[in-house]
């Protein structure tokens, strides 16, 4: 019985071992999957870290504004007539009012 030889197999020899195992090309493919088109693929991910690390500066940002507003309702409620000509430029009557913005270099 005459064995057929395979005419590529001189190129198939040619090519490196791992190339030629199956196992090697469906890792290949399952990781591709997995980084590429699975619903929790990497670009997916990368994404969702962003928004994550914008949200916790938000965070950070809103929990200072909180302790600068929670400062000023406390001298608010300690000093209310100050707060009133300071910020809304109130006065009573016969009483003068000069504003003076100081200017930033």
């Amino acid at each position: 019985m005459a064995t057929r030889k395979n005419p590529f197999q001189a190129y198939l020899n040619k090519v490196p071992t791992p190339l030629r195992n199956w196992y090697f090309w469906v890792l290949i493919l399952f990781f591709a999957w997995l980084i590429l088109f699975d619903r929790h693929d990497f670009l997916t991910n990368w994404k969702l870290q962003q928004t994550l690390n914008k949200l916790e500066e938000d965070k950070v940002y809103y929990q200072e504004n909180i302790k600068a507003i929670k400062a000023d309702k406390k001298d608010i409620e300690k000093n209310k007539e100050k707060f009133a000509r300071e910020h809304y430029y109130m006065q009573k009557d016969k009483e003068d009012v000069f504003i003076i913005d100081k200017e930033e270099e």
